[in-house]
C-alpha cells in the first residue's frame, strides 16, 4: 500500500508540474501527504528532521553551480555572445538548415555551462527569425532547442556541466565522464533520431502548404541590428 501512496504522490507532483504550477509549492505538499497517508504522526518529524535536513544538503552543494550557470547565462545574453554563435553557424550551414543551426547552437551554449533554462530565452528570439526566413512552422522551435538544449548535453555527452550529469557523479563517486563510450553512443543515437523526426515533420507541414504561421502569440521583437547572413 505504501507503494501505491507514493506512486500517487509522484503522478500528484506530475500532474502539477505539467499543469504549469510551481514544483517547489508541490514537492513538498506531495511528499508530506504521502507521510500523512503511510504514518499521520510522522509527518512533523520527517518534515522537519528528512526533508529539511535533505533540502538544506542540497542547496548547500548545488546553490553554486545554479547561482554561477545563470550568471554566466546572463553574461553570454547581454555579450551578445550567443548571437555570434547563431549568425557563425549560419554562416557555415547557411539559413536552410535552421533546425539544425538551433540545435548545433543550444548544444554548444549548454555544453560550455549555460543552463539549459537560459538557453530558451537566449536563443529564442534568433530560432523565431530564422524559422520565419525559412517559413518552417513556428510549433517547431520547442522540439528544435529541446533537442539541443535538453537531450544529448543535458545528460549523455561525456563531460557536460549541466546539474544532471554533476548531481549523479556525487552520488556514485565518479567523475562527470565517467562510461564515455556510452554517453558518446547515447549521444550519436539522440541526436540522428532527434534531426530524423524534425525533418520529418518539416517535409510533413511543407506538403501540407504550411508556413511559419500567422495567427501567432509571444513573438518576440527583433532587434533592428540582428542581420542574419545568408
Amino acid at each position: 500500500m505504501s507503494v501505491i501512496i507514493a506512486l500517487a504522490a509522484l503522478a500528484l507532483l506530475m500532474l502539477a508540474a505539467y499543469r504549469g504550477y510551481s514544483v517547489i509549492l508541490f514537492a513538498p505538499i506531495a511528499a508530506l501527504g504521502a507521510v500523512l497517508l503511510t504514518d499521520p504522526s510522522a509527518v512533523a518529524p520527517a518534515f522537519t528532521g528528512v526533508f529539511m535536513e535533505k533540502m538544506v544538503g542540497f542547496i548547500k552543494l548545488y546553490f553554486p553551480v545554479f547561482l554561477l550557470g545563470a550568471v554566466f547565462g546572463k553574461l553570454i545574453e547581454l555579450s551578445g555572445f550567443s548571437r555570434s554563435i547563431v549568425a557563425a553557424a549560419i554562416r557555415v550551414l547557411g539559413t536552410r538548415q535552421a533546425m539544425l543551426v538551433i540545435v548545433l547552437v543550444c548544444a554548444l551554449l549548454t555544453y560550455g555551462g549555460v543552463s539549459l533554462f537560459v538557453v530558451v530565452f537566449a536563443v529564442y528570439p534568433f530560432a523565431a527569425e530564422m524559422f520565419r526566413q525559412s517559413n518552417i512552422p513556428k510549433r517547431l522551435i520547442p522540439a528544435t532547442i529541446a533537442l539541443g538544449a535538453f537531450s544529448f548535453t543535458m545528460d549523455a555527452l561525456p563531460g557536460t556541466p549541466q546539474i544532471q550529469n554533476i548531481i549523479p557523479s556525487t552520488f556514485f563517486n565518479t567523475t562527470a565522464w565517467a562510461a564515455p563510450w556510452l554517453g558518446l553512443i547515447g549521444t550519436v543515437f539522440v541526436f540522428c533520431t532527434g534531426m530524423l523526426y524534425l525533418q520529418r515533420q518539416r517535409n510533413k507541414a511543407q506538403r501540407a502548404g504550411e508556413g511559419y504561421g500567422t495567427d501567432l502569440r509571444n513573438e518576440p521583437e527583433t532587434a533592428t541590428d540582428l542581420r542574419l547572413p545568408r
